[in-house]
């Protein structure tokens, strides 16, 4: 990455630090946890165009960002140019967002068997039609989209999937170095992410096995794309985007001790309980909270009391004399 940093149409980013898209994982309260650790722009949770357009709550309210998450997209999945045309229209129209994000990377049975997610990355003309539509429909908005290597590994065709993008007025191009096929198992394949920055003039972003400052260096140095986007590397430490800010400026990181770390898990719960309720926030919060103790001396053990805990408060106070 150049010292110019990162400039998605409007959105100038110093460093292209991102949060991806994650399922289930990336909701507002990770999301306002991780800008408070230095992610410059984060993406919402993915959002089907067709429930958009069918005025679904839920899905709706997937979209909602707050003013502290922006700069920040709505990533929306589906796999019909109309409904993707009528779905940003209408995030455009009624929510506060800084870009729209295209998602033709999600590996997931239940995404691609309708046709929708990394299943695109087989339809390249269907894949164009759809980003086309996307972009006339956003106006001042930039659109980016989400793709992996390829379907398999027979078939990594990201470079061609990014010059169609290009061509159909997308803003920017985060590449996760793994096929379809591949899911989340190792290894990343940094070539493709090099070539898709050497096919295309549009910003390029590196997406997979981001777990701290070196891997982003790394991926930063050997592929010469814009910036980095980081998904399970943030899963119970958001501080991972401090620690890569810090190196990227050539400065010293010190990780946060467990008294830093309590309080900010603390609020992360609170941001949980106000979006959530305290019935659903004892069952999100599970997750979260075991990824936070990770590592820890009697983790194990903590983690089954979680799992079987009957509050918020009580939670807490076993992830309390975890990490302090």
């Amino acid at each position: 990455m150049t010292d110019m940093g990162l400039h998605i149409k409007n959105i100038g980013l110093k460093h292209g630090l991102m949060l991806a898209p994650v399922a289930g994982v990336a909701d507002n309260a990770f999301r306002q946890i991780c800008k408070m650790c230095g992610a410059e722009y984060v993406n919402s949770e993915m959002v089907s165009a067709k429930a958009v357009n069918f005025s679904s709550k839920k899905s709706l309210l997937l979209a909602e960002l707050e003013d502290s998450e922006l700069p920040g997209s709505v990533q929306l999945f589906g796999s019909e140019p109309g409904s993707m045309g009528d779905a940003v229209r209408f995030i455009v129209d009624n929510f506060k967002i800084s870009a729209i994000d295209i998602n033709m990377g999600c590996p997931m049975p239940k995404i691609v068997s309708g046709g929708s997610g990394s299943a695109l990355m087989r339809e390249p003309v269907l894949a164009g039609q759809i980003m086309a539509a996307a972009a006339a429909a956003a106006g001042e908005f930039p659109v980016t989209v989400k793709i992996r290597s390829g379907w398999d590994a027979e078939t990594k065709n990201a470079v061609e999937i990014a010059k169609i993008a290009e061509d159909s007025g997308i803003c920017a191009i985060a590449v996760h170095g793994r096929t379809r096929a591949q899911l989340y198992m190792p290894p990343v394949d940094l070539d493709v992410i090099r070539d898709v920055k050497k096919a295309v003039k549009i910003p390029v972003i590196g997406n997979g096995d981001i777990y701290g400052y070196t891997d982003a260096k790394n991926m930063l140095k050997y592929t010469g794309c814009d910036g980095v986007m980081v998904a399970r590397g943030a899963f119970g430490n958001p501080w991972i985007f401090a620690e890569i800010k810090a190196g990227l400026e050539g400065r010293g990181y010190t990780a946060p001790d467990g008294s830093a770390k309590l309080k900010l898990i603390g609020e992360h719960l609170n941001k949980i309980i106000h979006y959530k309720g305290e019935r659903t926030a004892l069952l999100e919060a599970r997750k979260h909270m075991a990824w936070y103790i990770k590592g820890y001396k009697n983790s194990a053990e903590a983690r089954n009391r979680i799992n079987n805990s009957y509050s918020c408060g009580e939670i807490f106070d076993i992830v309390s004399d975890v990490v302090t």
